[in-house]
């Protein structure tokens, strides 16, 4: 496996596999990896098979952090993740700093950022305004430096990986945007580099999301008419507030594709939901079928 830290570098490769006609496949991540991470190499690996390139990136992107976010405290173990990418089949492993992605940012030199402006608005990006500014231009920046014929994305991310499929349709990237499923702990809990600032009491009540998700399901299978979405919203925040630790951040059903809220729930409405245990800030999403 090739370590690459320059983006001037980086960038020489991409050009090299495209002029050599070599499939590239890319997952981006911000490390401290888990198996959901490693489950998007594979995927990488076989969307581009055994002649292609898979590509990795770990970089903990501060343009998606707000000032009160957890920025510095993210957890990091770059000695670990290189070897679980090493394993995993990784061919390059992208590790820029930040001084090599944002040349000039701390001293005013730095002012370009991708915005976009339909389906970053509600969910995360109400509750994080500044975040999808952040996602969108150092995905953007990636695209142009790895030049991958394929990105895979986790859909534990979805609201993140419609506005990057939005994106990349939008300013002409002539890349492929996959949406890898959510891997799961055997509990339910979706697999988060944020679980780790979980205590044991923590832990044990951040399986209210998906117990959350799985009884939006079986009130829509169990029905046979449309559900009012208010309705479900506050049966759903009830259950949620059994957890002394949990607070509700935000909860909401949509269109998958549009992102639209929706009124009355049925089933192939998505649900998404964000919920503090404790200090940490856990999000998950499911299709409701």
């Amino acid at each position: 496996m090739r370590i690459v830290t320059s983006t001037a570098a980086m960038q020489r490769l991409g050009l090299r596999w495209r002029r050599a006609g070599t499939r590239v496949g890319f997952v981006p991540t911000m490390g401290y990896l888990h198996a959901g991470h490693l489950s998007l190499v594979h995927r990488a690996r076989r969307l581009v098979a055994k002649r292609g390139i898979v590509v990795a990136s770990i970089y903990v992107n501060p343009t998606q952090f707000a000032p009160t976010e957890d920025l510095s405290a993210y957890p990091r173990d770059l000695d670990r993740d290189t070897q679980l990418c090493r394993k995993a089949g990784v061919d390059v492993l992208f590790l820029p700093s930040d001084a090599e992605m944002y040349a000039g940012r701390d001293t005013g030199g730095y002012s370009t950022y991708v915005v976009e402006e339909q389906l970053s608005q509600g969910m995360e990006g109400g509750a994080r305004p500044t975040h999808f500014r952040g996602v969108t231009t150092i995905v953007a920046k990636l695209f142009n430096l790895v030049l991958p014929d394929v990105a895979v994305f986790g859909a534990k991310d979805w609201q993140q990986a419609a506005v990057v499929r939005r994106m990349t349709c939008d300013l002409s990237f002539p890349i492929k945007v996959v949406v890898a499923p959510t891997r799961r702990e055997q509990d339910g809990l979706a697999m988060s580099s944020r679980n780790k600032y979980l205590s044991a009491g923590e832990r044990a009540q951040a399986t209210i999301l998906w117990r959350a998700l799985k009884l939006a399901k079986e009130v829509v299978i169990s029905s046979r008419t449309s559900n009012s979405s208010d309705v479900l919203k506050k049966e759903l925040a009830a259950l949620i507030a059994t957890q002394p630790a949990a607070r509700l951040d935000y909860l909401e059903f949509f269109d998958g594709e549009t992102l639209q809220p929706v009124t009355a729930v049925t089933r192939g409405v998505h649900m998404a939901l964000a919920v503090f245990i404790g200090r940490t800030r856990l999000i998950d999403n499911a299709v409701l079928k």
